[in-house]
């Protein structure tokens, strides 16, 4: 077999010689693998060993060490603060949690650990000694572009059902097929993402969302990812009934997650946008469908969404903002693309930069997934957007109550109390977004004297 040569970070190649001066075989494995053979930079590094716990421990005994899972085998070393996991070769007892072993058997043979491994790509090793070490033909089906489970699938997705999502992912991320034994397998083991606790659904799920190849990952395997979110069962397939879509609404929906960067937020936002259609649609008496409500409601589902994938509340409170006002008008009531100061300067307090970008990017992938408009129009009315917000900005404008010239000590000087200061604040605020009065404090004092006293 032709021997890859890996690059080793100097860390990673200290650790293997200090095991192998311990008398002790040792590989780099898993991901890092994985990725470097894909000429890829590894996010971490794994070191598999047939040193015991104890045994590692000894060996690094200079070192800063963290027994984050010694009982499985697992001893963390910290070199200039970056963590390597160091595992001991072991074969896994029954998942009757289906997430971890009940009892792990510590081995001398790397091939036995590598076939506990949930894909023939992840179940790699590499030692400078030995080269690469690929019992299972993972180098194979990386040429090959495959996600293959390691062994039978359906005992793979058993032990740790997370791993359905995970194929799910790496073919996403990595733009792979799915080999068909694996496929059958994972569709079958689905029902079994309910087992499966919210944090680590989500970290799969964002990546999945966010891989090069998501929307064609999103076209062939919905009813998993209905798994994790039931309310995209009703929309595959989904005639929307509507003479401004050409695409049912699951259709719509991956055409639109691809519009938008592979941003997290963004992706999710729009994964759920219209999730709300199916049970707000009614139907006229010439048969089109018409969804009213329907962002509200998608945005109740995003809240419940965010509670089960345990999203921060940053992200949830963002997620929700942007699936509520994914449909926000942005134009003039003649349909014109709406660059007046007022009008960004009002969405800039309600939204904020950050959001109200995004929102831009949002209503471009929501159009030109109707099927009704081109990539390239949209484009340019997104262009006008953005370099209007640029103009605008640079001017660093007032568009919020801190921007203002005056606070509400200045208005309690006058006399004003209680609400009438907020009241007043508001007030002085969309006199100055709508360019009625200037942002200076006396200006501004004048201005509210004057109204006060009509």
């Amino acid at each position: 077999m032709m021997n890859y040569f890996l690059s080793l970070p100097a860390p990673v190649s200290e650790l293997l010689a200090r095991l192998k001066q311990a008398g002790f075989s040792a590989y780099a494995v898993g991901g890092c693998v994985r990725d470097s053979l894909l000429g890829l930079e590894p996010h971490d590094w794994d070191i598999c060993t047939s040193a015991l716990p104890g045994q590692m421990k000894e060996a690094f005994s200079g070192y800063h060490t963290v027994e984050t899972g010694l009982k499985h085998g697992t001893l963390t070393v910290v070199i200039e603060h970056v963590p390597y996991e160091v595992t001991t070769f072991r074969v896994d007892g029954d998942y009757t949690d289906h997430r971890h072993p009940d009892s792990v058997i510590f081995v001398d043979d790397l091939t036995k650990d590598l076939a506990r491994r949930d894909f023939t790509v992840n179940a790699m090793a590499w030692s400078p000694e030995n080269g690469l070490q690929d019992p299972f033909g993972g180098r194979q089906d990386l040429s090959a572009k495959i996600i293959r489970c390691v062994g039978e699938p359906e005992q793979r997705f058993d032990e740790d059902a997370l791993r359905v999502l995970r194929a799910l992912r790496f073919a996403a991320v990595y733009d792979f097929d799915i080999e068909p034994d694996t496929a059958r397998a994972l569709r079958k083991m689905a029902p079994d993402l309910k087992r499966i606790a919210g944090e680590r659904i989500r970290e799969e799920l964002l990546k999945l969302l966010c891989g090069k190849a998501a929307g064609r990952i999103l076209r062939e395997y919905p009813e998993v990812l209905a798994e994790i979110i039931p309310e995209i069962r009703p929309m595959i397939g989904y005639d929307q009934h509507n003479h401004h879509h050409s695409y049912d609404l699951w259709e719509h929906t991956v055409r639109g997650i691809e519009g938008v960067p592979a941003d997290p937020v963004l992706r999710l936002t729009m994964l759920l946008h219209d999730t709300g259609k199916p049970v707000v649609c009614t139907t006229d008496e010439k048969g089109e469908a018409h969804y009213k409500g329907h962002p509200k409601v998608s945005e109740e589902i995003a809240y419940r969404t965010a509670e089960v994938l345990h999203l921060d509340n940053a992200f949830r409170d963002r997620l929700c903002t942007l699936v509520r006002h994914h449909d926000t008008p942005l134009r003039t009531e003649n349909g014109e693309i709406n660059t007046d100061r007022s009008f960004l300067l009002r969405r800039l307090n309600k939204f904020g930069e950050e959001d109200l970008r995004a929102l831009f990017l949002i209503h471009r992938s929501d159009r030109i997934a109707t099927g009704y408009t081109t990539a390239e129009r949209e484009n340019i009315r997104l262009n006008e957007r953005m370099n209007a917000l640029d103009a605008l900005l640079a001017g660093q404008p007032c568009f919020t109550l801190k921007d203002l010239a005056v606070n509400g000590r200045d208005l309690t000087a006058l006399g004003l109390k209680g609400k009438a200061v907020g009241d007043a604040l508001q007030m002085l605020l969309e006199a100055v977004m709508d360019g009625k009065t200037e942002n200076d404090k006396d200006i501004l004092l004048d201005y509210l004297n004057k109204e006060l006293s009509d």
